[in-house]
């Protein structure tokens, strides 16, 4: 019978990018930490929050505080919670969802804008192992802009000040100072330096 680990084992696990296997206990502990995320979201997106509550329930959320700087607007959805990394003055609007197993990283001054999907696991392509996955992690660099309705895949890093477009599935990483934008996302121009000052 499968059994839930702790949670510090768990998220080491997690760093080594290792399969997964459908029915382990990483599998097992995987639905655990889920309910449990479920639960709080749930408490999150179904009433009325002040920016105070958003704190305190995003902070037992990932199991750890976020400051006054840190901003969200619900609905928000995450299949785990405790693999959440959250910088100095990040903004996450509604509808996103964050399957932050493999790890997310989001540096200070972000913008997440709405819709936006952050996927940080994969399923293995042969048929017979197809419930199995595996983790690898997301970053996202300081003053980053994810436009809304874009789907970052695991592996992948935002560079710093990068701006994905709107509609956009990023595959691999976008260097710094660029904007990027499509499926799959491809490099349009650099950002100008008098854009940055302004």
């Amino acid at each position: 019978m499968p059994k839930v680990v702790e949670l510090e084992e768990f998220l080491n696990f997690l760093k080594t990018g290792e399969i997964v296997k459908c029915g382990s206990d990483i599998h097992h502990t995987f639905h655990y930490y889920g309910d449990v995320a479920h639960k709080i979201t749930h408490e999150l997106n179904t009433k009325y929050c002040t920016q105070d509550e958003v704190r305190e329930l995003f902070s037992k959320l990932i199991g750890k505080e976020v400051n006054n700087s840190f901003r969200l607007i619900p609905p928000f959805e995450t299949e785990c919670g405790k693999n959440i990394h959250i910088g100095n003055n990040v903004f996450i609007n509604s509808g996103c969802t964050f399957q932050d197993h493999g790890g997310i990283y989001i540096e200070n001054n972000v913008i997440i804008d709405y819709n936006v999907v952050l996927a940080t696991l994969n399923h293995v392509q042969d048929p017979s192992h197809r419930t199995d996955s595996y983790p690898k992690p997301i970053h996202i660099k300081k003053g980053a802009w994810i436009e809304s309705s874009s789907t970052i895949l695991q592996g992948v890093t935002i560079g710093e000040n990068a701006i994905v477009c709107a509609g956009s599935v990023v595959t691999k990483d976008v260097p710094p100072n660029s904007v990027v934008g499509g499926v799959p996302a491809k490099f349009i121009r650099k950002i100008q330096t008098s854009e940055m000052e302004n």
